[in-house]
């Protein structure tokens, strides 16, 4: 049983937070609901004896949501070549409610998306609500901002890619990059060449 005032997820739409329980009559039976407000000022009503059955759960905790983060700075989990096989994939995998599965399919359709340079729009529209949810989640378990979340998350991906998807040859090292011949100066400032 959840509270007013808890932080819940509610899968496939992300985290929000209980506004109110109350009776409804919904086709002439009436019934307890959870009033949610998610993201985007969306209202769902839940009804009480079933939110555990449909995935509502609370949200994670501090140290769960470092183990997300480091979700997103691993490498992509396996995925099938063929994109309807992998949306269906996915899908199963957001269905789920776990917000581990549901980082794993953001960072792995990022990793698509930065590979092939775009998504299909189904795809597309995944990733979008993935990171939606994803995001929604982070911000109230690290009490921070959406935007410091968002900022976030890509970073870590962004660096997860870097890491494991570009060729070596081709990453910047900062170290060689350097100017590190060292060029005299005799005392007019003029160089010893």
């Amino acid at each position: 049983m959840f509270n007013i005032g808890d932080n819940i997820v509610y899968p496939m739409h992300g985290a929000g937070t209980i506004d109110a329980i109350e009776e409804k009559e919904v086709l002439g039976e009436t019934l307890q609901y959870y009033i949610i407000n998610l993201p985007g000022e969306v209202k769902v009503m839940v009804p009480t004896a079933k939110a555990e059955a449909m995935g509502v759960r609370n949200i994670i905790n501090k140290q769960e949501a470092g183990q997300v983060l480091k979700v997103l700075e691993a490498n992509e989990t396996e995925m099938s070549d063929n994109w309807n096989k992998r949306y269906r994939d996915n899908l199963d995998k957001m269905k789920t409610g776990d917000i581990f599965e549901v980082a794993d399919v953001v960072r792995n359709l990022t990793f698509k998306q930065k590979e092939k340079g775009t998504l299909s729009t189904g795809e597309k529209k995944m990733l979008n609500n993935a990171k939606l949810i994803l995001v929604s989640e982070l911000v109230l378990a690290e009490h921070a901002s959406q935007t410091e979340i968002e900022e976030l998350v890509d970073n870590k991906i962004n660096m997860s890619y870097k890491e494991y998807k570009v060729p070596i040859e081709a990453r910047i090292d900062l170290k060689q990059s350097a100017v590190n011949k060292f060029v005299p100066f005799n005392d007019t400032g003029v160089t010893n060449l």
